[in-house]
């Protein structure tokens, strides 16, 4: 087996190993010795799957019998089974790069300080005064920095961003992103009304404000995978004026991505039925302002209606689930496999700072857990076992369905031809592993016949399931976004 790890830059690389992934809602697709080449050269297709080899003997030779203009100089091979702890394959593998669908950059510093707020007077005490400070562009670099740093260690490829009011770091955020390769969606927050007099914006300098982050972002760094995404920070704060603007800048710039809130907590929504009493619902104000589009994400959706969700699912935007979040600024349960069933795309969200951690798969964890509360208050045992989220279901959240939510569903969230490889290299038992692995739970482990009470060994999937309930960021050997390296851990 060839394995390559050059200095200078392949035009083609192999990924060789294990690959598992959840195309569908509920299932696992685990692939062995799997060869998965990607374009490297500068070209439309760069970053891409351009061919997946299961039962791959020789990952080298796949990429020479894919493209006869390629030279074995041409091509690296990245041997994901010699580079794990054991060094035997068994307890590596790729898993595709988490994708956070709700995450304030700007809030890091906050991450795990709540006292003991409910959502609008955290607000007050500890975000508002955070977020203005970072108008200080060296105070913004170190957050932001951090922030990127912190989230692609927990294998993130793919976050959607809120920023500040102040566009200026706002674009710094995208220099950060851009040159720590991840993919990112960077939103400038919009508040015009209803904020404090020290962070607080008119409507003519906001939307001058998206322009300067949106013309920066598309004409000046010109990274694909750094994109602008328009963000009122939810209704109460912008003005009828400057969300019906915001959805005329939309689409302005053919269709720009939208980030908001909707219906995250009573006192809000209470609020917002006060402030804009002409309409049916939350969702009907951003729905009267044009905001709701099948590139608009509604972070939280805890108490949403039937009707809102009939129209959420009509305008076929996403919706993110953020469960750290809820519980603990006391913002209730979100109801995701009722959402599920109304076949609305929902991903995950760490929601930073209101979420305490920027890992995914924690946030995978809770979003477990919350749905076994919501179980436990069904009556009868069918219904009971619905609701319940399965660890296939939230891996799938944390991927492909927060894919779909962003509207990136053709691009990201598995490992399919012609989808940009982004993921990350898991070792179940690497260095200092929070997982515990018996050699005769190995799938490969020959047992010994005298013993006549044999401990069990465990299938693939309970391997994976120790991983989903005990890793951490120290099983992360590596992260590839668009095929190039962004983080490594040795």
């Amino acid at each position: 087996m060839i394995s390559l790890l050059k200095n200078e830059p392949a035009s083609f690389i192999v990924f060789y190993g294990t690959f598992i992934d959840t195309p569908v809602l509920g299932e696992l697709r685990i692939r062995h010795k799997t060869s998965v080449g990607v374009c490297m050269s500068e070209s439309e297709e760069k970053g891409s799957i351009r061919f997946i080899i299961e039962d791959s003997e020789d990952p080298l030779a796949d990429a020479l019998a894919y493209d006869s203009q390629l030279s074995e100089s041409d091509v690296t091979v990245i041997d994901g089974l010699s580079m794990g702890e054991a060094g035997d394959g068994s307890s590596t593998f790729f898993f595709p790069g988490f994708i956070d669908t709700h995450i304030h950059a700007s809030q890091y510093p906050n991450a795990g300080i709540f006292g003991n707020s409910t959502l609008l007077d955290w607000l007050e005490t500890y975000t508002f005064p955070l977020e203005s400070s970072l108008k200080d562009l060296e105070i913004a670099n170190v957050v932001y920095s951090k922030v990127v740093d912190r989230t692609l260690a927990n294998g993130t490829t793919t976050a959607s961003y809120y920023t500040t009011i102040d566009p200026e770091s706002t674009k710094l955020m995208g220099e950060i992103c851009s040159a720590r390769n991840q993919r990112a969606l960077i939103g400038k927050v919009c508040m015009d009304t209803n904020s404090p007099d020290f962070y607080i914006e008119s409507t003519e300098e906001c939307l001058k404000s998206c322009e300067n982050v949106i013309n920066y972002l598309q004409k000046d760094l010109r990274d694909p995978k750094v994109q602008p995404v328009l963000t009122p920070r939810f209704a109460p704060t912008c003005s009828e004026d400057l969300m019906k603007k915001l959805g005329a800048l939309s689409q302005k710039y053919g269709g720009l991505h939208i980030q908001t809130h909707l219906s995250e907590n009573d006192n809000e929504i209470r609020w917002v039925e006060e402030l804009f009493p002409e309409c049916d619902t939350y969702a009907d104000v951003y729905n009267k302002f044009n905001l709701l589009t099948e590139k608009t994400v509604l972070a939280h959706c805890v108490h949403i209606s039937p009707k809102e969700a009939k129209l959420i699912k009509t305008r076929n935007c996403g919706i993110s689930h953020c469960p750290v979040s809820n519980s603990s600024i006391t913002s209730g349960e979100c109801r995701v496999r009722w959402l599920l069933d109304q076949g609305i795309n929902v991903g995950l969200g760490t929601d930073i700072s209101g979420g305490f951690s920027c890992s995914i798969l924690a946030i995978a964890r809770q979003a477990h857990l919350v749905s076994r509360h919501l179980a436990m208050r069904e009556t009868g045992t069918e219904e009971r076992e619905h609701v319940k989220l399965s660890m296939e279901d939230v891996l799938y959240l944390a991927t492909m369905g927060g894919a779909k939510a962003l509207d990136m569903g053709d691009n990201l969230g598995t490992f399919d031809i012609g989808k940009q490889f982004d993921t990350q290299l898991i070792d179940i038992e690497s260095q200092g592993s929070n997982v515990d692995i018996f050699q005769w739970q190995k799938i490969s482990e020959v047992m010994n016949e005298k013993n006549k009470f044999q401990p069990p060994k465990i299938s693939h999937n309970d391997l994976l399931a120790k991983w989903f309930f005990n890793g951490d960021d120290r099983n992360i050997l590596k992260v590839w976004v668009g095929g190039k390296l962004s983080h490594s851990d040795w």
